[in-house]
């Protein structure tokens, strides 16, 4: 794709701590691409790895990068008439992920671990792929869906999370009247909570640290809330059938490890940190347990949708929309899991000629 003449705000992050808001060239698209307008751009939690660390772990910048890949927005147009997609006009939420297709993993159906992917907003390879962050992007036209109707963009910003979430409870099994822990009451493990109650689950813990995360999990649909530092908290659950390890630390899959049962299932979705992890291993061994992996998603996004259109309980999760060119405080405020669940930036902004 070539650069137009118009600019548009856009979240730039240069390193560790150097997050911008720069007028960044509107693309044209080309064959088979899509020219969106973002109106919501969902802060995630490896956006803010980017901007507290440089990089998530092993994937370091080493070049500007735009962030972002969970946008919703309006089709502008296609780079060819013969683009099939939604109409100019349309709400649409954007899949954020592009795998080759041809992969040894593709081919087996699990596209989402393509060993050659192209990700919104990841630094994974390089050129680094840049990101929805911006006023507007150009996009593969087949990564556009339609908003279901009714659906309001605000909880579609939800998409991309949620189906992260999906992917993870499907990786754990049939949950029908199951008893399920999950580790972490942060955006991605409330909207663990909300799908294992779609699956069927018959009970949901939650442990975190924050009693104002915790409420966010209520409100997700849990059943019981425990404080993670509290080994006496009444509501600690034992034997539970299936463990998903939303937190991202090592401590949490310890402790989904101690706390599934016998034969039990644990399900790793958070994102642990390079290099080692300890963890009770021999708990694997002895008590027989499973230990899956969840990383991101595949079809599971059109389900994100049609459930979110449905359920008007996930508008609670998001506790701020924030102007682009606020992003710092957006920031910020998604980094205090005391003060936020979900921030959502706004790009409801014209571009400026150049």
């Amino acid at each position: 794709m070539s650069a137009g003449k118009a600019l548009a705000p856009g979240c730039v992050i240069h390193g560790a701590g150097d997050l911008r808001v720069e007028d960044v060239p509107v693309p044209r698209p080309g064959p088979g691409e899509a020219l969106v307008a973002v109106r919501y751009g969902g802060v995630c939690g490896s956006d803010l790895h980017y901007w507290r660390h440089g990089g998530v772990g092993d994937f370091r910048l080493r070049e500007p990068m735009l962030l972002g890949h969970e946008v919703v927005g309006t089709v502008l147009s296609y780079g060819s008439p013969d683009t099939r997609g939604p109409a100019a006009g349309t709400s649409v939420a954007v899949h954020p992920a592009t795998p080759c297709g041809v992969c040894p993993e593709c081919v087996d159906g699990r596209r989402n671990v393509c060993r050659d992917t192209r990700y919104l907003g990841s630094a994974a390879r390089f050129p680094h792929v840049q990101g929805g962050f911006a006023a507007r992007i150009v996009v593969p036209a087949g990564q556009v869906r339609a908003l279901p109707a009714g659906l309001d963009p605000r909880r579609g910003a939800l998409a991309e999370p949620l189906s992260v979430a999906l992917h993870a409870v499907r990786r754990a099994g049939d949950l029908a009247g199951r008893q399920v822990l999950v580790t972490g009451a942060g955006p991605i493990g409330c909207l663990v909570v909300a799908a294992a109650k779609a699956a069927g689950a018959a009970h949901v813990t939650v442990t975190d640290l924050l009693p104002a995360a915790l409420e966010y999990a209520r409100a997700a649909g849990a059943d019981t809330l425990v404080r993670a530092d509290d080994p006496d908290d009444p509501g600690r659950p034992v034997d539970v059938d299936t463990a998903i390890e939303a937190s991202g630390v090592a401590a949490g899959l310890d402790t989904c490890l101690r706390l599934v049962r016998r034969g039990g299932t644990v399900v790793q979705l958070g994102m642990l940190p390079p290099g080692r992890s300890p963890f009770a291993g021999n708990q694997l061994v002895s008590r027989e347990i499973e230990l899956r992996g969840a990383f991101r998603f595949d079809g599971e996004f059109d389900d994100a949708l049609r459930l979110l259109a449905a359920e008007p309980a996930f508008d609670a999760l998001v506790s701020a929309v924030v102007p682009v060119r606020e992003a710092a405080s957006a920031f910020e405020l998604a980094a205090d899991r005391s003060r936020s669940c979900k921030v959502l930036l706004d790009f409801d902004a014209s571009p400026t000629a150049a």
